[in-house]
């Protein structure tokens, strides 16, 4: 035994020196000839998102990445606020997401979150007026009531009663994928339900994430390998985008014929009870003149998919997780779902509608902390058009890529105070008992500038009534055997799933 924990002393010695090389005078790491820095990323790419934080600390929150001379790979990493607010905001033309952004992200075609300029400001137009029409918003509080009720809260009380341990993650995946699909195109594929049915789409669209984060991290030649061969990660890839094009290629035909089917008056009556996006796009003028053939709404659902399936579920699970360790904070959420009840209804299970939990301050400054320590999009990536130099003196130029680091943002003592790693909803409300603003190129979840996230009180509105349905009624017991540490990801996905049991808190 002595012998075991000598040889594991020495080579602890050895990897603590050998990381101890690569680091350069000014604390970033080491850039080897031919290769550049690829050596530490790839040693630190399980950890990827913590290491990015201890590497900006180090580099005063802006540093120089040098791939190899020949992947194209120099990519400027910063989390530094001032920089930030002027990509996102200040000189916003001259940082678009680029070419090379979408051709990492090609699945997503000509859609919202994957195109520039004047294309993008006429789907921003369009998306937000759609999103805005009273009958969205109606069919949206519909939704989102019906499928905690009928779906979420089934599924919760059959695992409590069977004493099961269930991956709440899949589940808060399951129910964004329905309200998604349902609020998208109309149609619920019921993926939340007690059989836990494969879903086609939702498999396809984690195939593709992966894909696209390993996209990120590897040479082109090396892509283009791969893609050429047909193998590994790209032919992943190429299959899951095929299922997601004969999906939606299946619900743009079957959403034209029932429109088709319908009398102008028949839309009207049936419009009483809210309208999803994809009839509007189909239906409604359009005032920016936009095309909406089947390639248009093909890539117009599948960018909405993408955006709110994953972050909202993303955000949900790091937060029921957080609040588990917390009971203090789960108590205090409590005590303010219960100041909306009458006395004698505060020991009994509820429901609370959308009116009810929307001026939760500390309701929403607790989903607030969860988003600033684990942000559910970790990286952002621009492209400068014309040479520039940041407010922190770095140049730029278009060949070079930008990537902003969400989770090293949130996790900067410089920025939070000392306690920047610890969970304090509090943070968020100021001395008059509100909710405290921050700006959004320090706090960047919902984006900055221009790009401002378009569906952001659609995600609190969702996880207000997923998250007062959880806590008030249920406690959360996280399995101690399953770590719940960030998987490599575009999306800020556990790795291993967030495995609980869940017990009734009223009888």
């Amino acid at each position: 035994m002595a012998l075991v924990s000598v040889f594991e002393a020495v080579l602890a010695l050895i990897c603590f020196l050998f990381l101890c090389c690569l680091r350069n005078k000014n604390r970033s790491p080491k850039s080897f000839p031919i290769v550049g820095m690829l050596p530490e990323l790839i040693l630190n790419i399980h950890r990827i998102h913590d290491w990015c934080t201890e590497t900006f600390e180090r580099c005063h929150y802006t540093f120089l990445f040098n791939g190899p001379w020949f992947a194209k790979m120099n990519i400027l990493g910063t989390c530094d606020p001032a920089n930030v607010h002027y990509i996102m905001s200040s000189n916003f033309n001259n940082f678009p997401k680029g070419p090379e952004f979408k051709q990492l992200f090609d699945v997503l075609g000509d859609g919202i979150f994957n195109t520039d300029m004047d294309l993008w400001r006429k789907q921003r137009i369009v998306a937000q007026e759609f999103m805005r029409n009273h009958l969205f918003l109606k069919f949206l509080l519909r939704t989102s009531r019906d499928k905690v009720e009928k779906g979420l809260i089934h599924v919760i009380d059959y695992v409590a009663k069977q004493g099961l341990v269930v991956n709440l993650e899949d589940v808060f995946q399951r129910f964004t994928f329905d309200t998604t699909c349902i609020l998208v195109t109309g149609y619920d594929p019921k993926c939340l339900s007690l059989e836990f049915p494969e879903v086609p789409f939702s498999k396809a669209l984690d195939d593709v994430e992966e894909a696209i984060f390993y996209r990120h991290v590897r040479p082109q030649s090396f892509i283009k390998l791969q893609r050429w061969l047909k193998m590994g990660q790209e032919q992943k890839y190429r299959k899951a985008w095929e299922v997601l094009d004969d999906i939606m290629t299946k619900y743009i035909c079957q959403k034209r014929k029932e429109l088709d089917t319908r009398t102008k008056g028949l839309v009207s009556q049936n419009g009483e009870d809210g309208v999803d996006l994809l009839t509007s796009y189909i239906t409604e003028e359009k005032p920016t003149g936009l095309k909406c053939d089947d390639k248009f709404l093909r890539d117009t659902i599948l960018n909405m998919m993408l955006a709110v399936r994953d972050t909202t579920s993303s955000a949900l699970t790091w937060f029921i997780w957080l609040v588990s360790r917390h009971p203090i904070v789960e108590n205090k959420i409590i005590e303010e779902l219960q100041s909306k009840l009458p006395a004698q209804e505060t020991k009994k299970r509820q429901l609370f509608n959308a009116e009810e939990v929307k001026d939760l301050v500390y309701l929403h400054g607790a989903l607030c902390e969860a988003l600033r320590l684990y942000p559910p999009v970790p990286f952002q990536h621009k492209e400068p058009l014309k040479p520039d130099i940041l407010p922190s003196g770095h140049p730029v130029h278009p060949t070079m890529k930008i990537l902003f680091s969400l989770y090293a943002m949130g996790r900067i003592k410089s920025f939070w105070g000392e306690d920047c790693l610890e969970f304090k909803p509090e943070r968020w409300i100021n001395e008059r008992g509100r909710i405290k603003h921050e700006p959004s190129y320090k706090f960047l979840s919902f984006n900055a500038g221009p790009r401002t996230c378009l569906g952001k009180d659609v995600a609190f509105l969702q996880m207000k009534a997923v998250a007062s349905a959880i806590i008030y009624n249920y406690r959360i017991h996280v399995s101690e055997e399953t770590p719940v540490v960030p998987a490599v990801s575009i999306i800020l996905h556990t790795k291993n799933g967030l495995m609980a049991r869940i017990s009734t808190r009223w009888d």
